[in-house]
Parts: C-alpha cells; structure tokens; sequence
C-alpha cells in the first residue's frame, strides 16, 4: 500500500465525512420535527459514521509515522486499532441507540401519533439516500482500482465501505418504516425498522471489529505468500531445509519474515553471512512490504561435533542472526 493509495483513501474518508455530517443534521432535524424513531436511528447512525472517519482520518495520519526507538517495527497497526474503535463507536452509538428507538416506538404504539413532518421526513431520507451513495460508489471504485489489493486489505477503506454500505441499506429501512406508519397508523413498522437498523448495526460492527482484532493481535501473511517465501528460500543452493517460516503483517505494506533454516554441510562463517545477506536481499526485492527478514541459522551436524568438538555453525548462527537485524 503506498502513499499514494492512502491520499485516495483519504480523500474517500473525507468525502465520506463530509456528506455523513450533512445527513446526520438534517436527519436529526427530521426526525426532531416528525418524531420518527426510524428516522432518528438514522441520525444517530449518521452521528456514528461521522466520528469514525475521524477515526480513520486519525488512523491514517499516525500509521504512515517513521519507525523510532519506541517502536522498531514502526505504527503500521495504529490503523487497526483506530478500525477498531470505529467497529466499537459503531455499536454503541449507532446499533445500541436504534434498538431503544425500537422500544421507543413499540411504547407509542398504542397511542395517537401525529404524521407532521413525516412527509419532510421521507423527503430527507431521499436525498441521504442519493448522498450516501456518492462516498459508497467512490470507496467501491477505489477498492476496484487499487492494484494488489481490495477491500479487505485496507481497514481504513474496508470501514467506509461497510459504514456506507450500511447506511444506504438503513436509509431503505427507515423510509419502509415511515412510510408503513404513514399509511397504516401503526408505530410497530417503525419499531421493526429501528430493530433492523440496531441489528444490521451490531452485525457490521462484529465483521469489522473481529476482523481488526485479528490484524491488531498479529495476523500471519496468507498462505499463498508463505508458501511463495518458502519456496524462495528453499531454492537458494546454501539451504538444506526451511525448518520453520513465521510471518506477521506489521501494517499494510510491512510484512515481518523470520525463518529458521538448515544448510548444507561445509560453509563457513563468511559464506553464510554473504548467503544470509543474499537471501535477505532477494526476499524484500521480490516482495518490498517484507521489509523485516530475520533468518535463525541451525547448522547440520559436522563431524567436530559428533566427536564432542565445538559446534561448526554456532559462530554461523551468530551472524546470520546479527545480520536479520540490519
């Protein structure tokens, strides 16, 4: 994921905001005005996506930070975290609200409801519906035209997408609900609407903040990609065998390698440096986001060692482990 990826994304963000801002006041103002509990889920929806593009926006900003002192391997998962606080803003303000607007509803429904503003109401739920598919369209093209990539690659976009994706859907919702409570005079379509949006709220923020969870914990590269690094390292003529091959993602385009590896009888200290510098050198080259490659050096036996001597490949080791840290 480059530089250039991450303005696109934040523009996407920022376009995302800007129109969620737009909407969440005039729905409130709606819903203010007709006392529609559907119609206030939404604003209150509308409320939640806009702090998390905050989030994302902040996420953006603090994950591209240079590697320091601190934090050697860099704040690439400063983006999965701030992904994650959105999956939490979205349940809490968005789902848990719209499902006590559904009780809301549910204990006006006996009594007389008054229609004013509902009208103006379904009015506003047009236009945020033709305004939340401006952000939903860009983040989709986005994802399509970002190479090597998708939309669940970058939490950032992932977010939108589903943030957006949502709230085109609970827009729907909301006006069937209005518009059943209209027509019928029963506020119980409005409170099945309200429920809907409170469920379809709590089902996105689970997908989105088990999936950041898993990224914020420590993801391994998929197996595709491992299998590829395996591969790679196994052809070199100075490995024996790839004993074990771990791999984490430290952010979207870094990508730790640490590889414990036999090698061939004979070599001495120097060779296995310049081997361990080679293979090093040849992984981040094929893929550049492995921008952390340690190898663990596990020599075979010599004979000096079968007959009680110093092991042949400790001073080996050595290197080769000094070396994955340059």
């Amino acid at each position: 994921m480059t530089e250039k990826s991450d303005r696109k994304t934040r523009n996407t963000v920022l376009v995302a905001l800007a129109a969620n801002l737009v909407i969440a006041v005039a729905k409130t103002a709606g819903g203010l005005v007709s006392g529609s509990p559907a119609l206030l889920s939404e604003a209150a929806h509308s409320v939640a996506d806009s702090v998390n593009e905050v989030f994302l926006l902040a996420a953006l900003r603090r994950s591209r930070r240079p590697a320091d002192r601190k934090h050697p391997f860099g704040y690439g998962k400063e983006r999965y975290f701030w992904s994650l606080l959105a999956a939490v803003g979205i349940f809490v303000m968005g789902g848990c609200f719209s499902v006590f607007q559904g009780f809301e509803a549910l204990g006006a429904a006996s009594g007389q409801e008054s229609h004013t503003g509902y009208v103006a109401g379904l009015a506003v739920l047009g236009v945020a519906l033709l305004a939340e598919g401006t952000p939903l369209t860009r983040a989709l093209y986005q994802a399509h035209r970002q190479p090597g990539a998708g939309i669940g690659d970058d939490p950032a976009l992932r977010t939108v997408v589903a943030e957006d994706g949502t709230a085109v859907v609970g827009v729907l919702l909301a006006a069937a609900g209005m518009a059943l409570h209209l027509v019928t005079g029963d506020a119980v379509y409005e409170a099945v609407a309200s429920f809907s949006i409170g469920l379809l709220l709590g089902y996105v923020a689970f997908r989105l903040g088990r999936e950041a969870r898993a990224q914020l914990i420590g993801e391994a590269a998929a197996p595709e990609l491992r299998d590829d690094i395996r591969r790679l390292v196994e052809a070199q003529p100075e490995i024996d065998n790839v004993a074990e091959l771990l791999t984490m993602q430290m952010g979207l385009d870094s990508l730790l390698v640490a590889a414990r590896v036999d090698l061939v009888p004979g070599l001495d200290s120097e060779e296995v440096e310049l081997a361990c510098v080679r293979i090093r050198k040849s992984v981040k080259k094929t893929w550049p986001q492995a921008d952390q490659v340690f190898l663990d050096v596990t020599e075979a036996p010599s004979d000096a060692e079968d007959s009680g001597g110093a092991p042949a490949g400790a001073a080996a080791a050595a290197t080769a482990e000094a070396d994955g840290r340059r």
